[in-house]
């Protein structure tokens, strides 16, 4: 019999309550439907709908002194994770699952992310360090990435070995990640189009904004809320600048949130 496939998520803090996790649940389960496992780690299941697995958030192992906790992804690439095995599909909590999971899983390989320079516009003026836009363009963006459970522990070894030149020298901990990953020629990208920025893809660019609706690309399976406007503020139509307006996204709410169709 073939294991559960793994849907991981993390919640910790106060950023984001437990409708957070719920909505994405759903989500999932509305666009997958292979048997499969939804999982967070968290610090907090106050809130949480009951077929959420949870599991307390996995440690970094970080020596003591070193207090920074903003890299706490990196834990998922334990050896041992909470006693799980098998594929896992990772999840941040701020995105949407617009349509069928099952093609991340149907790509053979070891390791897939999106790649971060695909949820935004091209920035010409990063040409004039070729070096810096060769490495920015080999990052991936950790709000979506496939791999095998314990397989990739060299990353969180990596991090550990020296955790303060990791955060000297990398902005964040996707950068440390897709570094490591490139090292050990398991980097790989999603197809293009597969997830998609809300701002970048989804709403007209600039004032044309004005005058059409945010729409979902053709083709897109995730969008993700990279940048700003975050979800919250898109989903009640702010968009945080003049030049930018948030028209109707009642499609965006019916795939937030099903029980929108309801009401």
């Amino acid at each position: 019999m073939t294991a559960p496939l793994l849907i991981l998520t993390m919640k910790w803090g106060t950023l984001y309550g437990p409708h957070y996790v719920n909505n994405l649940a759903r989500g999932v389960r509305r666009h997958l439907d292979r048997p499969h496992r939804f999982i967070c780690f968290t610090d907090d299941a106050a809130g949480l709908d009951a077929e959420i697995e949870t599991f307390p958030l996995p440690g970094l192992g970080l020596p003591e002194g070193h207090g920074d906790t903003r890299w706490q992804k990196l834990a998922l690439f334990r050896k041992d994770l909470a006693g799980l095995s098998g594929t896992a599909l990772f999840l941040d909590l701020d995105l949407v699952v617009v349509d069928d999971l099952g093609p991340f899983f149907e790509l053979e390989g070891d390791f897939y992310i999106i790649r971060d320079d695909d949820l935004f516009r091209k920035k010409p003026l990063r040409k004039i360090n070729p070096a810096r836009d060769a490495f920015l363009h080999s990052v991936g963006n950790s709000s979506v990435f496939r791999y095998e459970v314990g397989q990739h522990s060299y990353i969180l070894d990596a991090f550990l070995a020296d955790p303060k030149a990791a955060t000297d020298r990398y902005e964040i901990s996707q950068q440390f990640q897709s570094a490591q990953l490139a090292k050990h020629g398991h980097l790989a990208f999603w197809p293009k189009g597969w997830c998609v920025s809300f701002k970048n893809h989804c709403v007209p660019r600039g004032l044309s904004s004005y005058f059409a609706d945010p729409a979902l690309p053709k083709g897109a399976k995730i969008v993700v809320f990279a940048g700003s406007p975050k979800m919250d503020d898109a989903l009640n139509g702010r968009s945080g600048k003049w030049y930018r307006r948030i028209g109707d996204v009642n499609w965006l709410k019916s795939h937030w949130d099903e029980r929108e169709d309801e009401r």
